[in-house]
């Protein structure tokens, strides 16, 4: 399956000239899981969540700061560049959790197919 058009199209001016994206997902964090119910029926805590859009390349995992109201689809600037060999899941549930830079993130079961094909990419099995 390849990684959506519209997200390839928005990461690659952050990512170096040439790089070609193998997969790319959309993933948010936040102090915990309450937030995104909060966020979900009143909008109050929609500013302390963190929208990322993560591209993977052969060479390198890149975390994208994306805009808050797009929902982490359309990046705004790289905020780290990963070792491609660093282990994104396992990730199951509607909401999977994955440790990125250090903080929780939450990646929603639509992209989990993404994560778990970079992790099989950089020869991580689930």
């Amino acid at each position: 399956m390849s990684p959506r058009s519209d997200l390839v199209e928005r990461s690659a001016p952050f990512l170096p000239e040439g790089s070609e994206i193998r997969q790319v997902f959309i993933c948010q964090a936040a102090p915990s899981f309450i937030f995104f119910l909060i966020t979900y029926l009143t909008g109050l805590t929609m500013f302390w969540i963190k929208y990322r859009c993560v591209a993977v390349t052969k060479d390198a995992i890149y975390a994208l700061e994306s805009s808050k109201l797009s929902g982490g689809a359309k990046p705004q600037s790289r905020v780290a560049t990963l070792p491609r060999r660093t282990q994104l899941g396992p990730v199951s549930g509607r909401w999977g959790q994955m440790n990125l830079l250090g903080e929780r993130h939450w990646v929603h079961k639509r992209f989990h197919h993404e994560v778990i094909a970079a992790d099989r990419e950089a020869g991580f099995t689930q």
